[in-house]
């Protein structure tokens, strides 16, 4: 593939997508970022906490009726989510944007999402994610072959481009290049300090990528990346109904890491995911979202309160994204309602409360 580089004033030969690889490497040798030589990125005041939610595909659109109790609860950012589909996780088919799927998760679909949420002046992230058949953990994407990775690799760059080309087309302030895709991105470094040399000539905002909260520290191009991304699901909790205290302290060994990683690299942490259940047990093992688990939300108040007691008022955190938020506020969530969303119960004051300061 030839890719020609915008970026400078008049003409000159065209790079091979195999030499911007290179050029990413001595950069990296020389203490320079691939993302410090191209990226463009929109003036934005990197000062403003990120309150944002992950919204809910649906099928069908959205409008203003949608958005509104989003604004009201204070979110000035909003991450748009369309899925591509693996069988399995040792295949490299992946598609995207079919006929088949609910309207949210298409082309047009965030397209929609970006003009409804941008009347309202809230900023957009969008945040490709793999959905594998049987709900397989992304983690675990492992081909068989050579050839497979590289059938995996273009099929992956195909989709992500496509997003790069809206989210350019849109002017959104955030795209997130992968999900939770541990061993992909730690054994491919070639291909995704490729995949980011490329789409820093098609997009001109802000670049991260959505490490899962045990695997982060691995990640091999955070320096390519505007911002480190992390899914804090960090477990903090001992025992179910743990004290504020307790919580707000069994963060302490989590943020010692993210700093220093942060400091590594000169780069704000952003939580790309975040949240708890609300059940009893929910800061024991955040990423558990099976259905068992005793309702309680006041469980849920306290994880989320405790978070942001640590991290908000921290200038190397840049905020987060709260998982997960669905359009049709007035039907969502509840008292009786134990999975991650605050709507209509005790958390959404929690979270409205820091959102809207």
């Amino acid at each position: 593939m030839i890719l020609k580089i915008s970026y400078f004033v008049g003409v000159i030969p065209p790079i091979t997508l195999n030499s911007m690889v290179r050029i990413g490497l001595v950069l990296a040798f020389l203490g320079t970022s691939i993302g410090s030589l191209f990226s463009q990125a929109p003036a934005a005041d990197e000062d403003k906490k990120i309150n944002g939610m992950s919204l809910v595909a649906i099928n069908g659109t959205i409008d203003s009726v949608h958005v509104a109790p989003l604004k009201k609860v204070g979110a000035n950012y909003a991450a748009s989510i369309p899925f591509a589909f693996m069988p399995t996780h040792t295949s490299p088919e992946l598609v995207f944007n079919m006929d088949w799927q609910w309207q949210g998760e298409r082309i047009e679909g965030v397209r929609n999402y970006i003009h409804e949420l941008r009347a309202q002046d809230i900023s957009v992230m969008i945040k490709p994610q793999i959905w594998v058949g049987h709900g397989t953990y992304t983690g675990t994407i492992m081909m068989e072959s050579e050839e497979d990775w590289v059938a995996l690799e273009e099929n992956y760059r195909k989709y992500i481009v496509a997003f790069a080309e809206l989210a350019e087309e849109e002017k959104v302030e955030f795209m997130c290049i992968g999900t939770e895709l541990k061993h992909f991105v730690e054994l491919r470094e070639t291909f995704w300090r490729s995949l980011i040399v490329e789409l820093r000539t098609i997009y001109s905002g802000k670049l991260t990528y959505a490490a899962n909260w045990d695997d982060y520290e691995i990640v091999p191009f955070w320096d390519d990346l505007d911002y480190i991304g992390v899914d804090a699901y960090f477990p903090v909790a001992k025992r179910e109904m743990a004290k504020l205290d307790e919580l707000i302290k069994g963060w302490e060994p989590h943020k010692k890491e993210m700093d220093s990683l942060a400091e590594k690299f000169g780069k704000k942490i952003l939580f790309t995911e975040y949240g708890y259940r609300s059940i009893r047990a929910c800061a024991v093992k955040p990423w558990d979202y099976s259905e068992g688990g005793k309702v309680n939300e006041k469980a849920q108040h306290l994880a989320l309160k405790a978070l942001y007691e640590v991290f908000w008022d921290d200038p190397n955190y840049a905020g987060g994204f709260l998982w997960k938020w669905y359009p049709d506020h007035e039907h969502a969530g509840g008292p009786q309602n134990n999975t991650f969303t605050i709507q209509n119960k005790k958390a959404q004051n929690t979270v409205s409360d820091v959102y809207s300061r």
